[in-house]
C-alpha cells in the first residue's frame, strides 16, 4: 500500500486531477451551493478552507463569491499544490500533511471532498475542526464516495493501492456528533441509476 499523497501526486503529473474535478463537480456544486446560500442569508463576509484541495478548483470557484474575504486550500501532494498555485487567483495554498496539520487560523466555512477516509484517524481531524479551526457558527461540510452502503466502493482500496477507511453512514454521523458539531445532518448527492451518490455530512460549531 502506498501513501495517498503519492498516488494523487502522480495523478496530478499525468493530468488525472482534471478528471477527478469533473467527476466530483455535481456533488461539490451542491455542497458549495448549500453552504454559500447559508452565508448569503447571514450576510457577512466569510473565510473558506478547502481540506484536500487538489488542484485548487473549488477554492478558485469560491473566491468568485462577493462575500468571500479569504480562501485557503491545503493538500499533502506537492504536485497538486504546484498546479493550484500555477492557476493564479488570490487564494492561498498550503502544502502539509493533513493528519498532523494544526491551523493557526479559523474559518467560517470548511469543505472537503473525497478526503476523510484517506486520513489515519478522521475523528481526530473532525475534532480539531470543531474545536480549533471553525469560527463560532461556522460550518464544516464533507463529501465522500467510499462508504459501506456504496458497494461499488468496496474494491477501491485494492484498485488504487492506498489505505481507505470503510465506515457506515451512521458511523460518520457519530464522528461528527462526537466532535461536538451541532445540527449534524447527512444526505446523498448526485444519485444516478445504480450509483448511490456521494455521502454528504455537515455540521456547525
Amino acid at each position: 500500500m502506498r501513501e495517498a499523497t503519492d498516488v494523487f501526486g502522480e495523478w496530478a503529473e499525468i493530468g488525472k486531477d482534471k478528471g477527478m474535478a469533473e467527476g466530483h463537480r455535481v456533488s461539490v456544486d451542491e455542497m458549495i451551493k448549500f453552504s454559500l446560500d447559508e452565508r448569503l442569508h447571514i450576510g457577512k463576509n466569510f473565510s473558506f478552507l478547502d481540506l484536500g484541495c487538489g488542484n485548487g478548483w473549488v477554492v478558485r470557484n469560491v473566491t468568485k463569491n462577493s462575500l468571500c474575504s479569504r480562501a485557503v486550500g491545503i493538500d499533502g501532494a506537492k504536485q497538486m499544490i504546484a498546479k493550484a498555485e500555477s492557476s493564479g487567483g488570490d487564494a492561498k495554498y498550503i502544502l502539509a500533511d493533513i493528519n498532523s496539520f494544526n491551523s493557526d487560523e479559523k474559518y467560517d466555512l470548511i469543505h472537503s471532498m473525497e478526503v476523510l477516509y484517506y486520513l489515519k484517524d478522521p475523528s481526530i481531524i473532525v475534532q480539531k475542526i470543531s474545536e480549533s479551526w471553525l469560527n463560532e457558527g461556522g460550518r464544516f461540510i464533507a463529501g465522500i464516495d467510499l462508504y459501506y452502503e456504496n458497494t461499488d466502493s468496496h474494491s477501491w482500496q485494492e484498485k488504487v493501492g492506498t489505505p481507505m477507511l470503510m465506515l457506515k453512514e451512521s458511523e460518520w454521523v457519530k464522528i461528527f456528533k462526537m466532535a461536538g458539531l451541532r445540527e449534524v445532518e447527512s444526505w446523498r448527492s448526485n444519485v444516478n441509476g445504480e450509483w448511490p451518490g456521494t455521502l454528504v455530512l455537515t455540521g456547525k460549531k
